[in-house]
């Protein structure tokens, strides 16, 4: 491999002015803020490997840009990427443009860098640098690049549906990943699902004189009481039925999160909290981060906000919730027995809209590709990886690759300081670089 890593070492300043080029478009899909556009820098990028490229669309939702090169051995190997990105509000926290791609003390900062631009790119280069070196690959390649991953990908299922041999493949890489605090990169290997809801309770046609509490029924108790009704103060969620397909954790699976660091007076300081729920520490932690489902209150609002008081009924009360999906919950299923036990707790008027449904997704740790990503790691970089056997949270990647029995693997070019979805993204530079030629290796393990 030293051609390849020489080329990207001659070639470094040019692939880190085009990841720049690329990170200055905006693209906020939450905000219809220039996806075409970005969609059309994805098509060129694809374009100029000689690749066979679609751009694939469903009425007014945000293309799908796909792209395949040929190898000379057997295989396919199929990259998952996005070109959306997060809003980048609040501005007033950033202190580099947010998408100016500044570079500073080495590191690029920029919505988008490390979720996902920048592994996107860093996937292209390494594919360019064995085009220019080899003249060929040594696998088939497949680049999927979707515009609405950080609105919940609506449409994917939709794009899978209708153009399923655009994702079939014998592995996948999934969008991003990073390092943890010691420098040793993480290898994911799943995701969980996903369930939102939004929830409004009307009383009468205005918010009332506070005094009428004595007589009027107030949308705001029927809410905060309902909502007491989902979870009680062992962290169970009380849903009939919640818990009925969770599938347990292999022995495979319980022993990768046994490899992993477990401080929670750490992981409680990182979170901004004194303690973890229920006093959990050690490996109990991080198994019930992993791989126990969620019911989440995200949002809750009623009645007068503002400063001082006013004394008022409110008429309409809301609420946010969303839970997380475990292997082998479904969120029709969970939807439906949530809202079967409103109805059965006096709550069938209760008006929910469902925003997100995701699939969780979960790739055996025994899969090849896990394997060459874990040797490929170590090669190119000296230090095991940490392997863990799910994120935390959620992406499509039931529509990506399980639905089609693809492996799939998360591994980028992301730090612990990356600041994902928050003001200052960031990535190292020489991350940026590296990562191209980790992944022109696992290309080339790959085909092995």
């Amino acid at each position: 491999m030293k051609e390849v890593f020489d080329y990207v070492d001659r070639h470094a300043s040019e692939f880190v002015r085009e990841l720049q080029g690329f990170l200055r478009q905006p693209s906020i899909s939450a905000q219809g803020k220039g996806v075409e556009d970005a969609a059309r820098i994805v098509e060129r990028m694809f374009s100029s490997l000689g690749a066979r490229v679609q751009v694939l669309r469903a009425g007014e939702a945000a293309p799908l840009v796909t792209a395949e090169i040929p190898g000379g051995g057997e295989g396919t190997l199929l990259f998952y990427n996005h070109y959306d990105v997060q809003p980048p509000e609040p501005l007033d926290r950033w202190q580099h443009d947010p998408f100016g791609a500044e570079i500073d003390g080495g590191k690029m900062y920029a919505r988008g860098v490390a979720d996902n631009k920048g592994d996107l790119v860093a996937r292209v280069k390494a594919v360019q640098a064995l085009l220019n070196t080899r003249g060929n690959l040594p696998v088939t390649v497949k680049f999927v690049a979707e515009g609405e991953e950080e609105i919940g990908s609506p449409n994917l299922e939709r794009y899978a549906k209708e153009h399923p041999e655009v994702f079939r493949a014998d592995a996948c890489i999934w969008e991003t990943g990073g390092r943890d605090e010691e420098g040793r990169l993480e290898i994911t290997l799943g995701c969980k699902g996903l369930c939102y809801a939004h929830i409004e309770v009307e009383g009468g046609s205005f918010d009332l004189h506070s005094s009428l509490a004595a007589v009027v029924p107030n949308p705001a108790w029927r809410l905060v009481w309902a909502l007491s009704l989902l979870k009680n103060d062992r962290e169970e969620v009380l849903i009939p039925g919640f818990y009925d397909d969770v599938r347990e954790p292999s022995p495979r699976e319980v022993a990768l999160i046994e490899k992993l660091p477990a401080d929670p007076e750490r992981l409680a300081k990182q979170f901004g909290v004194d303690r973890l729920v229920l006093g959990l520490v050690g490996t109990e932690a991080l198994k019930r981060l992993y791989f126990g489902p969620t019911c989440n209150v995200c949002g809750l609002s009623a009645g007068y906000e503002g400063p001082g008081s006013k004394t008022v009924l409110p008429s309409r009360a809301m609420a946010k919730l969303d839970m997380r999906l475990v292997p082998d919950q479904r969120p029709t299923d969970i939807t439906r027995k949530f809202e079967d036990y409103l109805r059965a707790k006096g709550c069938g008027d209760f008006r929910v809209t469902w925003l997100g449904a995701e699939h969780p997704a979960r790739t055996d740790p025994d899969s090849r590709i896990v394997k060459v990503l874990r040797e490929t790691v170590v090669e190119l970089y000296g230090k095991e990886p940490l392997v863990f056997p799910t994120s935390a949270g959620t992406g499509p990647m039931y529509q990506v690759a399980a639905q089609f029995g693809t492996p799939t693997a998360g591994i980028g070019i992301g730090n612990v300081g990356s600041r994902v979805h928050g003001p200052d993204e960031n990535v190292s530079v020489s991350d940026f670089l590296e990562g191209i030629k980790c992944m022109a290796l696992v290309l080339e393990r790959f085909a092995g």
